[in-house]
């Protein structure tokens, strides 16, 4: 299923989940600009997570990385990665910004975050491999929505066959289902060292946003 948008309007202007969307741009354009391979490559390897280096598993002791911790939530590994994550963003993002409010919501989009790697990091703690990309953050995103918003529809484009149809998706059917797929391909990947999607960091950030929607969003009279 394709998310295209949601039915639930917001009540206020998205302004945080604009500035995120603008930030993660930004950062991949900057990317570009470097021109060269080699030059993009170290630039991943200088601001992505590696948990190896940061568990001490490479090397022999931990290196104080921790602030890729965080900056490895704004870089992406290609054109299809970053609009894949900003549309998810686009999607989901204004209606949770909208009941915790401005700045409560870039927190919680943070805390989610850093749980997110966190969960990949112990799930692959020996990987040589950086981590980037906004989805685990996203996935936080993902599981307070549906938190939140358990009876809102996801208008979906879904494959039937040879054909594709736009249905309307009620979240709490959606969201578990995509919880699912990313529960079951982070199973598969246990132990395999390859370059791909960071299946445990969407599982840990959806968790981590589903357990702490309620406490970001504010009190309303």
């Amino acid at each position: 299923m394709i998310p295209l948008r949601d039915d639930n309007p917001s009540s206020s202007r998205p302004l945080v989940t604009y500035l995120l969307i603008a930030a993660n741009v930004l950062a991949f354009l900057y990317m570009l600009t470097l021109g060269s391979q080699s030059a993009i490559e170290r630039f991943v390897f200088a601001y992505g997570a590696i948990p190896g280096e940061i568990t001490g598993r490479v090397g022999g002791e931990p290196v104080q990385e921790y602030p890729t911790l965080i900056t490895s939530m704004f870089m992406h590994g290609g054109w299809a990665h970053l609009l894949g994550n900003m549309l998810y963003l686009w999607i989901f993002g204004d209606n949770v910004e909208d009941l915790m409010g401005h700045g409560r919501f870039l927190i919680f989009y943070i805390v989610s975050g850093l749980a997110a790697v966190w969960a990949h990091i112990l799930t692959n703690p020996a990987s040589r491999i950086p981590l980037v990309g906004a989805s685990g953050a996203i996935a936080g995103v993902l599981g307070a929505y549906l938190v939140l918003f358990p009876r809102a529809h996801i208008i979906s484009l879904v494959p039937l066959g040879f054909f594709l149809r736009v249905v309307a998706v009620p979240a709490i059917l959606f969201l578990p289902i995509w919880f699912l797929m990313q529960f079951i391909y982070g199973f598969a990947s246990l132990g395999a060292e390859t370059a791909g999607v960071a299946w445990w960091a969407h599982v840990g950030g959806f968790v981590a946003g589903a357990l702490l929607a309620w406490i970001f969003v504010r009190r309303r009279s």
